[in-house]
């Protein structure tokens, strides 16, 4: 072990020695926590939403991992530092520089939020107790380990949207992977043998999702011949190799599980292939450090600046029109990742039901498909790759994330699909994926998003939080901001038209006509949230779209107030038509609670007993008999 002394006395060559150990203690830390919730959240039994003894046993595990995680993370701040300065790590352990790192610079900025991360999830790791929260750990965890991707050498490429999202589907695909087998490894026989047909599945879906992502993070980084010839790309087919192997050794773990009954399983076998699994994922993790810390091949240089492709990840597109407003495609590989992730996991839940014999409604998957597909064209189609350059044709993009795509997927019902689908418990007392489901729909969090009124916040009230503040012009000089932008337009459509024409189960009964003022009151902010960005007389992008020297549409403010009007239009469109929608709700309501009453009042009628409601209708034609009489 290398004494900080001596790393203080060192020079660059000692400087980047410890930065690879330290990424690579990191990386296989962080994945280890990744891989023991996963254990706990979905390979292990629990008991009615507890953790069982064998996922509790391995929480210590767990502790222990986040906690060389966080020194690692920690490690790598004063690495980085040290790095950029280009002095001894003894030089760059000064408090204000470092505060400066942290603060002021980007990459610093993520790694210190991976760093809260990190000592967040030691910190909960010792209170777990229920799946549900060992699920939201993981989820923060594969967050801490994705945020500094967004700053890494694929943030130089050239196609910043797939280098990126594909690096980032990698991350969370070999995290999943590797941090699987790891808890295989740890846990007791009697508990593997009961995860190892559920991780089986699981690794199939990563081990694809590796394979693709990988290979087409390495073509946006080695996009020149000569540069296959590199140290850097003898790396990157080293890792790939492995890969391959890896792949092998889970083709030959499928094998070792009958097909006749998935608890058969050769343990001594497995324990095995294991071991030499473990081996081969650190000398992958290894070489993977090495790549985070060395920048690949720099391609020829063309001698000519585009301030658009360093801003805004892309290479400024010609002037649009229809043609290329049609095929112009440039893919953000993290948005095309959960895209294709929602279509399997929906043709899945159809193939399932059709093998019990069961339809699924055809018109459903077509208003599935039909949103996946208007998503996909405003994130990487022609108005998804427009939307970085130009303010109307980002409130295109807005629009069709937020008022369109969703009503086509909220009427698609993939949560009844999902609850159809899911699996259910091994035991009498497991909740399984299914139980989890359920109990999160009926949870008081739930209670409170579906609420109305927080789905209309959500839905408008943040368009002016979003549009008339730094944030919009903040966010979209980074591919973070930009994606987190993206994904709260497309869930915070998914909120407001669940709540007023969703067909999937609601916790919260909203009345029809409590749906009919909501969307009045939709109406009438969208409304004036355009005319007021049609009126505005300054620029709310912070400057950025004038940072682009776009050559086209070359007037920011009379496009800006186009965008205003785009919005108008094509926002009122929707809830319009979401409100003849609810109309149609109430009356066909209406219609079934009278045929139940109809029916209800003819069965007690065939047994001789009339209901309250004909009782009380017969008593009020007495009284009106008998005041007719009376006069």
């Amino acid at each position: 072990m290398i004494s900080l002394a001596a790393a203080a006395a060192g020079g660059q060559p000692l400087v980047s020695a410890i930065a690879t150990m330290s990424k690579f203690f990191g990386i296989a830390a962080s994945i280890a926590v990744v891989g023991v919730l996963l254990a706990g959240g979905f390979l292990l039994e629990d008991r009615n939403g507890e953790l069982s003894p064998a996922a509790l046993a391995l929480k210590r595990v767990a502790t222990l991992a986040a906690a060389v995680w966080a020194a690692a993370a920690a490690l790598n701040i004063w690495v980085s530092v040290a790095d950029i300065l280009g002095s001894s790590m003894g030089a760059a352990l000064d408090p204000t520089i470092i505060r400066s790192f942290i603060t002021q610079i980007t990459l610093g900025q993520y790694m210190f939020f991976q760093l809260l991360v990190a000592i967040f999830v030691l910190v909960c790791t010792t209170r777990l107790r229920r799946v549900g929260g060992t699920v939201l750990l993981l989820i923060a965890t594969l967050i801490g380990i994705l945020a500094p991707v967004f700053q890494s050498h694929s943030a130089s490429s050239g196609s910043h949207p797939l280098a990126i999202g594909s690096l980032c589907i990698h991350v969370v695909a070999i995290s999943l992977w590797i941090g699987g087998i790891f808890a295989l490894a740890v846990m007791d026989p009697g508990a593997r043998a009961l995860a190892i047909p559920r991780f089986s599945q699981l690794a199939l879906w990563t081990a694809i999702a590796v394979v693709v992502s990988g290979s087409a993070n390495a073509l946006t980084r080695l996009n020149f011949l000569d540069a296959w010839t590199s140290s850097y790309a003898y790396v990157v087919i080293a890792k790939i190799v492995l890969t391959g192997v890896l792949i092998y050794f889970g083709f030959q773990q499928r094998r070792n599980i009958s097909r006749e009954n998935s608890a058969v399983i050769n343990l001594a076998k497995f324990s095995k292939i294991v071991s030499i699994e473990l081996i081969i994922m650190i000398t992958a993790v290894a070489l993977g450090s090495w790549l985070s810390f060395n920048p690949p091949p720099a391609a020829p240089s063309t001698g000519e600046f585009d301030p658009a492709l360093s801003i805004a990840g892309l290479p400024m597109p010609q002037a649009p029109n229809l043609t290329r407003l049609i095929f112009s495609y440039d893919p953000d590989a993290l948005f095309i990742g959960l895209l294709v992730l929602a279509s399997a996991l929906y043709i899945r839940g159809i193939i399932i039901l059709k093998k019990r014999g069961d339809e699924w409604p055809k018109m459903r998957t077509t208003m599935f498909f039909v949103g996946i597909l208007l998503i996909d064209y405003a994130t990487s189609g022609g108005y998804g790759v427009y939307s970085h350059f130009a303010f109307s044709y980002h409130m295109v993009a807005h629009m069709i994330l937020g008022m369109i795509a969703p009503i086509f997927l909220i009427l698609s019902a993939p949560i009844t699909l999902a609850l159809r689908t899911l699996p259910i418990g091994r035991t009498r007392d497991e909740r399984g994926v299914r139980g989890t489901l359920i109990a999160a729909l009926h949870s008081r969090l739930t209670r409170f998003w579906v609420n109305p009124v927080v789905a209309l916040l959500i839905f408008d009230g943040s368009l002016f939080g979003l549009y008339f503040t730094s944030l919009f012009g903040g966010m979209m000089q980074s591919h973070i901001g930009h994606f987190a932008m993206d994904v709260h337009f497309l869930l915070s459509g998914l909120l407001f038209f669940h709540v007023i024409i969703g067909v999937d189960p609601n916790p919260r009964k909203v009345p029809h006509l409590v749906r009919v003022v909501i969307l009045f009151a939709a109406m009438s902010i969208h409304a004036f949230f355009s005319v007021a960005l049609m009126s505005s007389s300054g620029l709310v992008d912070g400057g950025y779209f004038a940072s682009l020297q776009r050559p086209w549409l070359t007037d920011l403010l009379a496009d800006q107030r186009q965008g205003g009007a785009i919005g108008w239009a094509m926002g009122e469109i929707p809830i319009l038509l979401a409100l003849v929608a609810t109309f149609i709700l109430w009356v066909r309501d209406d219609s079934r609670e009278t045929r139940r009453i109809d029916r209800n009042t003819e069965r007690l009628a065939a047994m001789g007993r009339p209901d309250e409601l004909a009782e009380y209708n017969a008593y009020l034609a007495a009284l009106a008999e008998r005041d007719r009489r009376g006069t």
